[in-house]
């Protein structure tokens, strides 16, 4: 099968943000199955939906990279013990106007890195109910919790300890075959109906 196209959204706006750190390792472990695309997210403006009835470009450029996006992996820090307001609002675009569901279908998983022990679990668990509800097909394992400690992944993305390597690519390459899968049976059932 040929590579597909992997939409990746970082739930931080931070430059040295761990979790855009953790999105490019995995997107290095991954480049020979899929092509990564870093989908921006800060420019977007607050979610209402009085903007609808003529969407800002930011908007549009989003929602028409997932769009063209094969699959969907979000990395997310966690605020608060939940989801951080610059995702969250990016979800609820991706969402909207509706009946227009950008994410609607796409094969999807969550990771996160944080520098606590729980490195991301509630903002993911959080995350899951809100995923659910907007049907995308959502990968349930393995669950990617980092705990991020200096040196752990540069800002390249290499990877600095051997278990982390080891424990990632697991992730990535479950999240290829995920996706893999859920495409293959899309494009199936796509020429199926064209077939009459």
């Amino acid at each position: 099968m040929a590579k597909f196209k992997a939409a990746i959204i970082v739930g931080s706006l931070r430059k040295e943000s761990y979790n855009l750190k953790l999105a490019k390792a995995i997107a290095k472990l991954g480049k020979e199955r899929f092509d990564a695309t870093f989908v921006q997210i800060g420019d977007l403006p607050l979610f209402s939906q009085d903007l609808e009835a003529n969407v800002p470009a930011p908007v549009t450029r989003v929602k028409g990279e997932i769009e063209k996006a094969d699959a969907v992996l979000l990395v997310t820090p966690e605020y608060n013990r939940g989801i951080p307001g610059v995702l969250k609002n990016a979800i609820d675009w991706m969402s909207r106007p509706y009946g227009k569901n950008s994410l609607a279908g796409k094969p999807t998983a969550i990771c996160g890195a944080s520098p606590g022990s729980i490195g991301s679990a509630c903002a993911q668990h959080n995350f899951k109910s809100v995923l659910s509800y907007l049907d995308v097909l959502l990968m349930g394992q393995p669950e990617v919790y980092v705990q991020f400690k200096e040196g752990l992944i540069d800002a390249d993305g290499n990877i600095g300890n051997e278990d982390t390597k080891k424990f990632l690519q697991k992730f990535t390459d479950k999240f290829a075959g995920w996706s893999e899968r859920h495409i293959g049976s899309a494009i199936a059932a796509e020429a199926k109906r064209a077939a009459g």
